[in-house]
This record gives structure tokens, C-alpha cells and sequence, in this order.
């Protein structure tokens, strides 16, 4: 078989109804679109979004400068300054900053921020860290180890 063999059933395909032809051919005269008025007009439908003169909703609504992201990251963020009352080699999750009362609550996975100073060694746990934070807690002889964050969390 070839492309221009393929036909179409017999019986599927109608012809097109042919409008404004005369009183006798089914849709004469105003073809449908009824007797007057703005939809019965030639060059017809109205623009998208038109509300016959009323003050559209795409220009009624504010003009906001940015989209919300749909499935945003949300995170627990600790600035490394906070880190420094830490004892020098412990390991820092989620949990023990909670013991140690330096997080009230953590909804949302660890996220480490690079604001302040940090000279204690440390091995830190957590889901993301910024550029500068990786940078401070690795200078003053620390490790950083990426936590893996589920879809749940």
C-alpha cells in the first residue's frame, strides 16, 4: 500500500454545508446567525478576551512583576555564623541542631547559608549549602555531605 492509495471509507466523508444560499437550501437568509445584532455581523466573532466594551479581565488584574515557581524548594536555612557554638569535630544534622536548640523546628530539609564567620571543624549534613557556605565551613577544615532529600519531604 501506498500513501496515495489510502482513501478514506465509504460513507465517512460528508460534504460541507454550503450556508446563505437561498430560503430553500435549509440555512438561507441570515445563515444561522439570527436576525440582528453584533453576532450576527459579518467579520463576526468578537477579539479574545473582549467583554463587549466592559473593562477586560486581562486588564483588570494587577501587572505583577514576577510568576510563582510551581513546585518550589522549601528549606530550613542556618547561617554558618550560628554553627560556631558547636563543639569542634561534631557532626551537625537536622537533629542536632534541635537538641542543641539552634533550630526550634525543621519542617523542610537543611539548607546551610554562607552569612558570617565560621572557625570551628565541623562535619556538616544537609540537603543544599550555598557557594560561600561550602567555601567557609571546608577553610576552616570542615566537610560538607549532601544530604538526599525526598519528594515527600
Amino acid at each position: 500500500m501506498r500513501f496515495q492509495d489510502a482513501q478514506p471509507q465509504p460513507g465517512s466523508r460528508r460534504r460541507k454545508r454550503r450556508i446563505g444560499r437561498g430560503i430553500s437550501a435549509g440555512q438561507g437568509a441570515s445563515g444561522g446567525f439570527g436576525m440582528r445584532g453584533q453576532k450576527s455581523r459579518s467579520g463576526r466573532p468578537t477579539r479574545p478576551g473582549f467583554e463587549g466594551g466592559q473593562n477586560p479581565l486581562y486588564r483588570r488584574l494587577p501587572k505583577l512583576k514576577h510568576f510563582p515557581i510551581v513546585n518550589r524548594r522549601l528549606y530550613t536555612t542556618i547561617n554558618v555564623a550560628r554553627l560556631n557554638t558547636l563543639p569542634a569535630n561534631s557532626v551537625v544534622t537536622v537533629e542536632s541542631l534541635l537538641e542543641a536548640g539552634i533550630l526550634t523546628t525543621a519542617k523542610y530539609p537543611l539548607k546551610v547559608l554562607g552569612d558570617g564567620e565560621l572557625s570551628v571543624k565541623l562535619e556538616v549534613h544537609a540537603a543544599a549549602f550555598s557557594g560561600s557556605a561550602r567555601a567557609k565551613i571546608e577553610a576552616a577544615g570542615g566537610v560538607c555531605v549532601d544530604a538526599v532529600v525526598t519528594d515527600s519531604e
